[in-house]
Protein backbone atom coordinates (compact mmCIF):
# COMPACT_ATOMS: atom_id res chain seq x y z
CA UNK A 1 0.00 0.00 0.00
CA UNK A 2 1.42 3.30 -0.70
CA UNK A 3 2.40 5.24 2.10
CA UNK A 4 0.48 8.39 2.80
CA UNK A 5 1.20 11.37 2.26
CA UNK A 6 0.94 13.12 5.59
CA UNK A 7 3.37 10.14 7.09
CA UNK A 8 6.21 10.53 4.34
CA UNK A 9 9.78 12.35 5.01
CA UNK A 10 10.62 15.09 3.36
CA UNK A 11 13.76 13.40 2.23
CA UNK A 12 12.15 10.16 1.64
CA UNK A 13 15.93 8.91 -0.13
CA UNK A 14 18.30 6.67 0.74
CA UNK A 15 21.34 8.92 0.33
CA UNK A 16 19.49 11.81 2.55
CA UNK A 17 20.66 10.40 5.18
CA UNK A 18 18.19 10.02 8.69
CA UNK A 19 15.30 12.00 7.12
CA UNK A 20 13.19 14.39 9.38
CA UNK A 21 9.27 13.49 9.29
CA UNK A 22 6.30 15.85 9.53
CA UNK A 23 6.92 18.71 11.67
CA UNK A 24 4.76 18.92 15.04
CA UNK A 25 1.80 21.38 14.93
CA UNK A 26 2.00 22.19 18.51
CA UNK A 27 4.04 24.57 20.58
CA UNK A 28 5.23 21.92 23.26
CA UNK A 29 5.99 19.59 20.14
CA UNK A 30 7.97 22.14 18.25
CA UNK A 31 10.21 23.06 21.33
CA UNK A 32 10.98 19.39 21.66
CA UNK A 33 11.54 18.44 18.14
CA UNK A 34 14.30 21.50 18.64
CA UNK A 35 17.71 20.01 17.98
CA UNK A 36 19.18 21.41 20.97
CA UNK A 37 15.82 19.97 23.09
CA UNK A 38 15.77 16.15 22.58
CA UNK A 39 20.06 16.10 21.97
CA UNK A 40 19.89 17.04 26.00
CA UNK A 41 16.89 14.92 26.84
CA UNK A 42 18.23 12.11 24.72
CA UNK A 43 22.00 12.54 26.39
CA UNK A 44 20.52 12.55 29.85
CA UNK A 45 18.48 9.41 29.28
CA UNK A 46 21.21 7.52 27.80
CA UNK A 47 24.12 8.67 30.81
CA UNK A 48 21.24 8.14 33.81
CA UNK A 49 20.24 4.44 32.20
CA UNK A 50 23.33 3.71 31.88
CA UNK A 51 24.73 4.76 35.47
CA UNK A 52 21.97 2.98 36.70
CA UNK A 53 22.27 -0.26 35.23
CA UNK A 54 26.24 -0.82 35.60
CA UNK A 55 26.01 0.51 39.28
CA UNK A 56 23.32 -2.39 40.01
CA UNK A 57 25.18 -5.06 37.81
CA UNK A 58 28.83 -3.92 39.28
CA UNK A 59 27.23 -5.45 42.94
CA UNK A 60 26.42 -8.85 41.50
CA UNK A 61 30.01 -10.06 40.66
CA UNK A 62 30.93 -10.71 37.23
CA UNK A 63 27.46 -11.91 35.99
CA UNK A 64 25.92 -8.49 36.87
CA UNK A 65 29.20 -7.00 35.16
CA UNK A 66 28.19 -8.64 32.20
CA UNK A 67 24.63 -8.34 32.01
CA UNK A 68 24.76 -4.48 33.25
CA UNK A 69 26.75 -3.66 30.47
CA UNK A 70 24.56 -5.19 28.00
CA UNK A 71 21.74 -3.99 29.59
CA UNK A 72 23.23 -0.02 29.38
CA UNK A 73 23.57 -0.63 25.77
CA UNK A 74 20.25 -1.84 25.18
CA UNK A 75 18.54 0.87 26.68
CA UNK A 76 20.78 3.32 25.30
CA UNK A 77 19.42 1.92 21.88
CA UNK A 78 15.71 2.26 23.06
CA UNK A 79 16.24 5.95 24.80
CA UNK A 80 17.83 6.96 20.31
CA UNK A 81 14.65 5.33 19.04
CA UNK A 82 12.13 7.00 21.26
CA UNK A 83 14.33 10.52 21.21
CA UNK A 84 14.53 10.59 17.68
CA UNK A 85 11.32 9.30 16.82
CA UNK A 86 9.25 10.24 18.60
CA UNK A 87 10.86 13.95 19.93
CA UNK A 88 13.16 14.76 16.94
CA UNK A 89 10.35 13.13 14.29
CA UNK A 90 13.26 11.65 12.36
CA UNK A 91 13.50 8.05 10.79
CA UNK A 92 16.19 6.58 13.01
CA UNK A 93 17.28 5.15 9.91
CA UNK A 94 20.99 4.98 11.70
CA UNK A 95 20.09 2.16 13.86
CA UNK A 96 17.13 0.01 11.69
CA UNK A 97 17.43 -3.26 12.28
CA UNK A 98 17.63 -4.23 8.94
CA UNK A 99 21.26 -4.97 7.60
CA UNK A 100 22.38 -4.37 11.84
CA UNK A 101 24.27 -7.44 12.18
CA UNK A 102 26.40 -6.87 8.10
CA UNK A 103 26.94 -3.06 9.40
CA UNK A 104 28.19 -4.14 12.92
CA UNK A 105 30.12 -7.04 11.63
CA UNK A 106 31.93 -4.74 8.87
CA UNK A 107 32.55 -1.93 11.28
CA UNK A 108 34.32 -4.35 13.45
CA UNK A 109 36.60 -5.81 10.69
CA UNK A 110 37.59 -1.57 10.00
CA UNK A 111 37.99 -1.68 14.02
CA UNK A 112 39.98 -4.11 14.00
CA UNK A 113 42.71 -4.05 11.44
CA UNK A 114 42.74 -0.45 12.61
CA UNK A 115 44.07 -1.28 16.36
CA UNK A 116 45.91 -4.63 15.00
CA UNK A 117 47.64 -2.44 12.79
CA UNK A 118 48.51 0.24 15.56
CA UNK A 119 49.71 -1.63 17.86
CA UNK A 120 51.77 -3.78 15.31
CA UNK A 121 54.07 -0.97 13.95
CA UNK A 122 54.28 -0.11 17.51
CA UNK A 123 55.75 -3.31 18.45
CA UNK A 124 57.91 -3.16 15.42
CA UNK A 125 59.55 0.32 16.23
CA UNK A 126 60.34 -0.98 19.83
CA UNK A 127 57.28 0.51 22.07
CA UNK A 128 55.97 -2.60 23.43
CA UNK A 129 57.25 -5.92 24.55
CA UNK A 130 53.79 -8.25 24.19
CA UNK A 131 53.98 -11.69 26.20
CA UNK A 132 51.08 -14.58 26.46
CA UNK A 133 49.76 -14.48 29.77
CA UNK A 134 46.07 -15.24 29.89
CA UNK A 135 44.07 -14.90 33.98
CA UNK A 136 40.86 -16.81 33.69
CA UNK A 137 40.60 -16.41 29.81
CA UNK A 138 36.86 -17.27 29.78
CA UNK A 139 36.03 -14.03 32.42
CA UNK A 140 38.39 -12.49 30.56
CA UNK A 141 37.00 -12.43 27.09
CA UNK A 142 33.32 -12.72 28.27
CA UNK A 143 33.76 -9.23 30.48
CA UNK A 144 35.87 -7.68 27.44
CA UNK A 145 33.04 -8.35 25.15
CA UNK A 146 30.28 -7.52 27.43
CA UNK A 147 31.97 -4.66 29.05
CA UNK A 148 33.14 -2.99 25.58
CA UNK A 149 29.94 -3.80 23.75
CA UNK A 150 27.42 -2.06 26.06
CA UNK A 151 30.44 1.12 26.27
CA UNK A 152 30.29 1.38 22.19
CA UNK A 153 26.93 1.10 21.80
CA UNK A 154 26.36 3.79 24.67
CA UNK A 155 28.82 6.50 23.61
CA UNK A 156 28.26 6.05 19.97
CA UNK A 157 24.78 6.92 20.33
CA UNK A 158 25.58 9.97 22.85
CA UNK A 159 28.47 11.46 20.16
CA UNK A 160 27.47 10.55 16.98
CA UNK A 161 23.67 9.21 17.10
CA UNK A 162 22.54 12.41 19.80
CA UNK A 163 24.89 15.54 19.65
CA UNK A 164 26.03 14.83 15.83
CA UNK A 165 22.89 14.56 14.32
CA UNK A 166 21.39 17.44 16.49
CA UNK A 167 24.11 19.94 15.60
CA UNK A 168 24.18 18.97 11.56
CA UNK A 169 20.42 19.67 11.57
CA UNK A 170 20.78 22.97 13.97
CA UNK A 171 23.34 23.98 11.22
CA UNK A 172 21.90 22.35 7.98
CA UNK A 173 23.28 19.52 6.34
CA UNK A 174 26.82 20.72 4.64
CA UNK A 175 28.14 23.36 6.45
CA UNK A 176 26.53 21.63 9.67
CA UNK A 177 28.15 18.15 8.87
CA UNK A 178 31.87 19.49 9.53
CA UNK A 179 30.33 21.66 12.75
CA UNK A 180 29.17 18.42 14.12
CA UNK A 181 32.34 16.31 12.98
CA UNK A 182 34.71 19.16 14.75
CA UNK A 183 32.64 19.98 17.83
CA UNK A 184 31.86 16.22 18.61
CA UNK A 185 35.29 14.83 18.23
CA UNK A 186 36.77 17.53 20.45
CA UNK A 187 34.18 17.16 22.58
CA UNK A 188 34.90 13.29 22.93
CA UNK A 189 38.93 13.88 23.63
CA UNK A 190 37.95 16.66 26.55
CA UNK A 191 35.49 13.99 28.10
CA UNK A 192 38.42 11.06 27.91
CA UNK A 193 40.96 13.68 29.44
CA UNK A 194 39.11 13.26 32.73
CA UNK A 195 40.61 9.34 32.54
CA UNK A 196 43.61 8.23 34.19
CA UNK A 197 46.90 8.95 33.03
CA UNK A 198 44.97 11.41 30.67
CA UNK A 199 47.17 14.47 29.50
CA UNK A 200 46.74 17.39 26.84
CA UNK A 201 47.92 15.61 23.87
CA UNK A 202 46.13 12.04 24.81
CA UNK A 203 42.50 14.30 24.50
CA UNK A 204 43.91 15.69 21.47
CA UNK A 205 45.25 11.89 19.82
CA UNK A 206 41.48 10.69 21.24
CA UNK A 207 39.85 13.81 19.53
CA UNK A 208 41.88 13.09 16.38
CA UNK A 209 42.06 9.18 16.20
CA UNK A 210 38.52 8.47 17.40
CA UNK A 211 36.67 11.54 17.41
CA UNK A 212 37.50 12.40 13.75
CA UNK A 213 37.55 8.94 12.71
CA UNK A 214 33.95 7.68 14.14
CA UNK A 215 32.73 10.85 13.27
CA UNK A 216 34.14 10.38 9.52
CA UNK A 217 32.43 6.98 9.62
CA UNK A 218 29.31 8.41 10.32
CA UNK A 219 29.27 11.18 7.57
CA UNK A 220 30.22 8.26 5.43
CA UNK A 221 27.78 5.34 6.08
CA UNK A 222 25.01 7.37 7.90
CA UNK A 223 24.84 4.18 10.10
CA UNK A 224 25.37 3.78 14.04
CA UNK A 225 26.11 0.11 14.11
CA UNK A 226 28.56 0.91 11.80
CA UNK A 227 30.80 2.93 13.80
CA UNK A 228 29.51 0.81 17.14
CA UNK A 229 31.36 -1.96 15.49
CA UNK A 230 34.85 -0.08 15.15
CA UNK A 231 34.60 1.44 18.50
CA UNK A 232 33.84 -1.99 19.85
CA UNK A 233 36.30 -3.72 18.06
CA UNK A 234 39.43 -1.56 18.93
CA UNK A 235 38.22 -0.92 22.49
CA UNK A 236 38.25 -5.32 22.78
CA UNK A 237 41.27 -6.04 21.05
CA UNK A 238 43.25 -3.72 22.94
CA UNK A 239 42.02 -5.09 26.48
CA UNK A 240 42.91 -8.29 25.28
CA UNK A 241 46.21 -7.25 24.29
CA UNK A 242 47.20 -6.22 28.43
CA UNK A 243 47.06 -2.74 26.82
CA UNK A 244 45.29 0.57 28.65
CA UNK A 245 42.25 1.40 27.08
CA UNK A 246 42.24 5.01 27.09
CA UNK A 247 43.69 4.95 30.58
CA UNK A 248 41.96 1.52 32.03
CA UNK A 249 43.59 -1.52 32.26
CA UNK A 250 42.32 -4.46 32.70
CA UNK A 251 43.55 -8.15 33.28
CA UNK A 252 44.03 -9.55 29.07
CA UNK A 253 44.70 -12.77 27.33
CA UNK A 254 47.98 -11.22 26.60
CA UNK A 255 50.38 -8.80 28.69
CA UNK A 256 51.87 -5.49 26.67
CA UNK A 257 54.80 -3.95 28.55
CA UNK A 258 55.54 -0.21 27.29
CA UNK A 259 59.32 -0.20 26.32
CA UNK A 260 59.69 2.53 24.26
CA UNK A 261 59.09 6.56 24.19
CA UNK A 262 56.27 7.49 25.19
CA UNK A 263 55.37 9.21 22.05
CA UNK A 264 55.44 5.80 20.56
CA UNK A 265 54.59 3.39 22.84
CA UNK A 266 51.79 6.22 24.81
CA UNK A 267 52.60 5.30 27.92
CA UNK A 268 49.87 4.66 30.80
CA UNK A 269 47.60 5.91 28.74
CA UNK A 270 47.57 3.35 25.98
CA UNK A 271 48.21 3.12 22.65
CA UNK A 272 45.80 5.71 21.92
CA UNK A 273 48.27 8.34 23.07
CA UNK A 274 51.16 7.22 21.02
CA UNK A 275 51.40 9.23 16.92
CA UNK A 276 51.43 5.55 15.31
CA UNK A 277 47.26 5.61 15.54
CA UNK A 278 46.63 9.24 14.94
CA UNK A 279 48.51 9.47 11.95
CA UNK A 280 47.09 5.86 10.63
CA UNK A 281 43.29 7.63 11.73
CA UNK A 282 44.24 10.64 9.18
CA UNK A 283 44.66 8.48 6.66
CA UNK A 284 41.48 6.58 7.41
CA UNK A 285 39.49 9.63 8.01
CA UNK A 286 40.09 11.13 5.02
CA UNK A 287 39.74 8.53 3.01
CA UNK A 288 36.27 8.37 4.28
CA UNK A 289 35.66 12.35 4.09
CA UNK A 290 36.08 11.39 0.28
CA UNK A 291 33.84 8.86 0.46
CA UNK A 292 31.31 10.68 2.16
CA UNK A 293 31.42 13.71 0.19
CA UNK A 294 31.03 11.60 -3.09
CA UNK A 295 28.06 9.83 -1.78
CA UNK A 296 27.24 13.18 -1.27
CA UNK A 297 26.00 12.46 2.29
CA UNK A 298 28.11 15.85 4.00
CA UNK A 299 27.66 17.66 1.33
Amino acid sequence: MPQPTALRSVHDSPRAGTPSLVPPASRAARVLAFPLTWMAIGIAGVVFADIVVIGFGSGLGTLGQVLGSIAGGVLAVLVHRFVIRRLARRSGAELAARGAIRQALLGSALGAAFILAAIGLVALLGGFRITWHPVDPVTTVALAIAVNLGAAAVEEIVFRGLAFQALEQLFGRGRGTWIALAATALLFGGVHMLNPGATLWSGLAIAIEAGVLLGAAFAWRRNLWFVIGIHFAWNTLEGLFGIAVSGHRDPGLLLTIATGPAAISGGAFGVEASVVPVLISIALSISMIIAARRANRAG
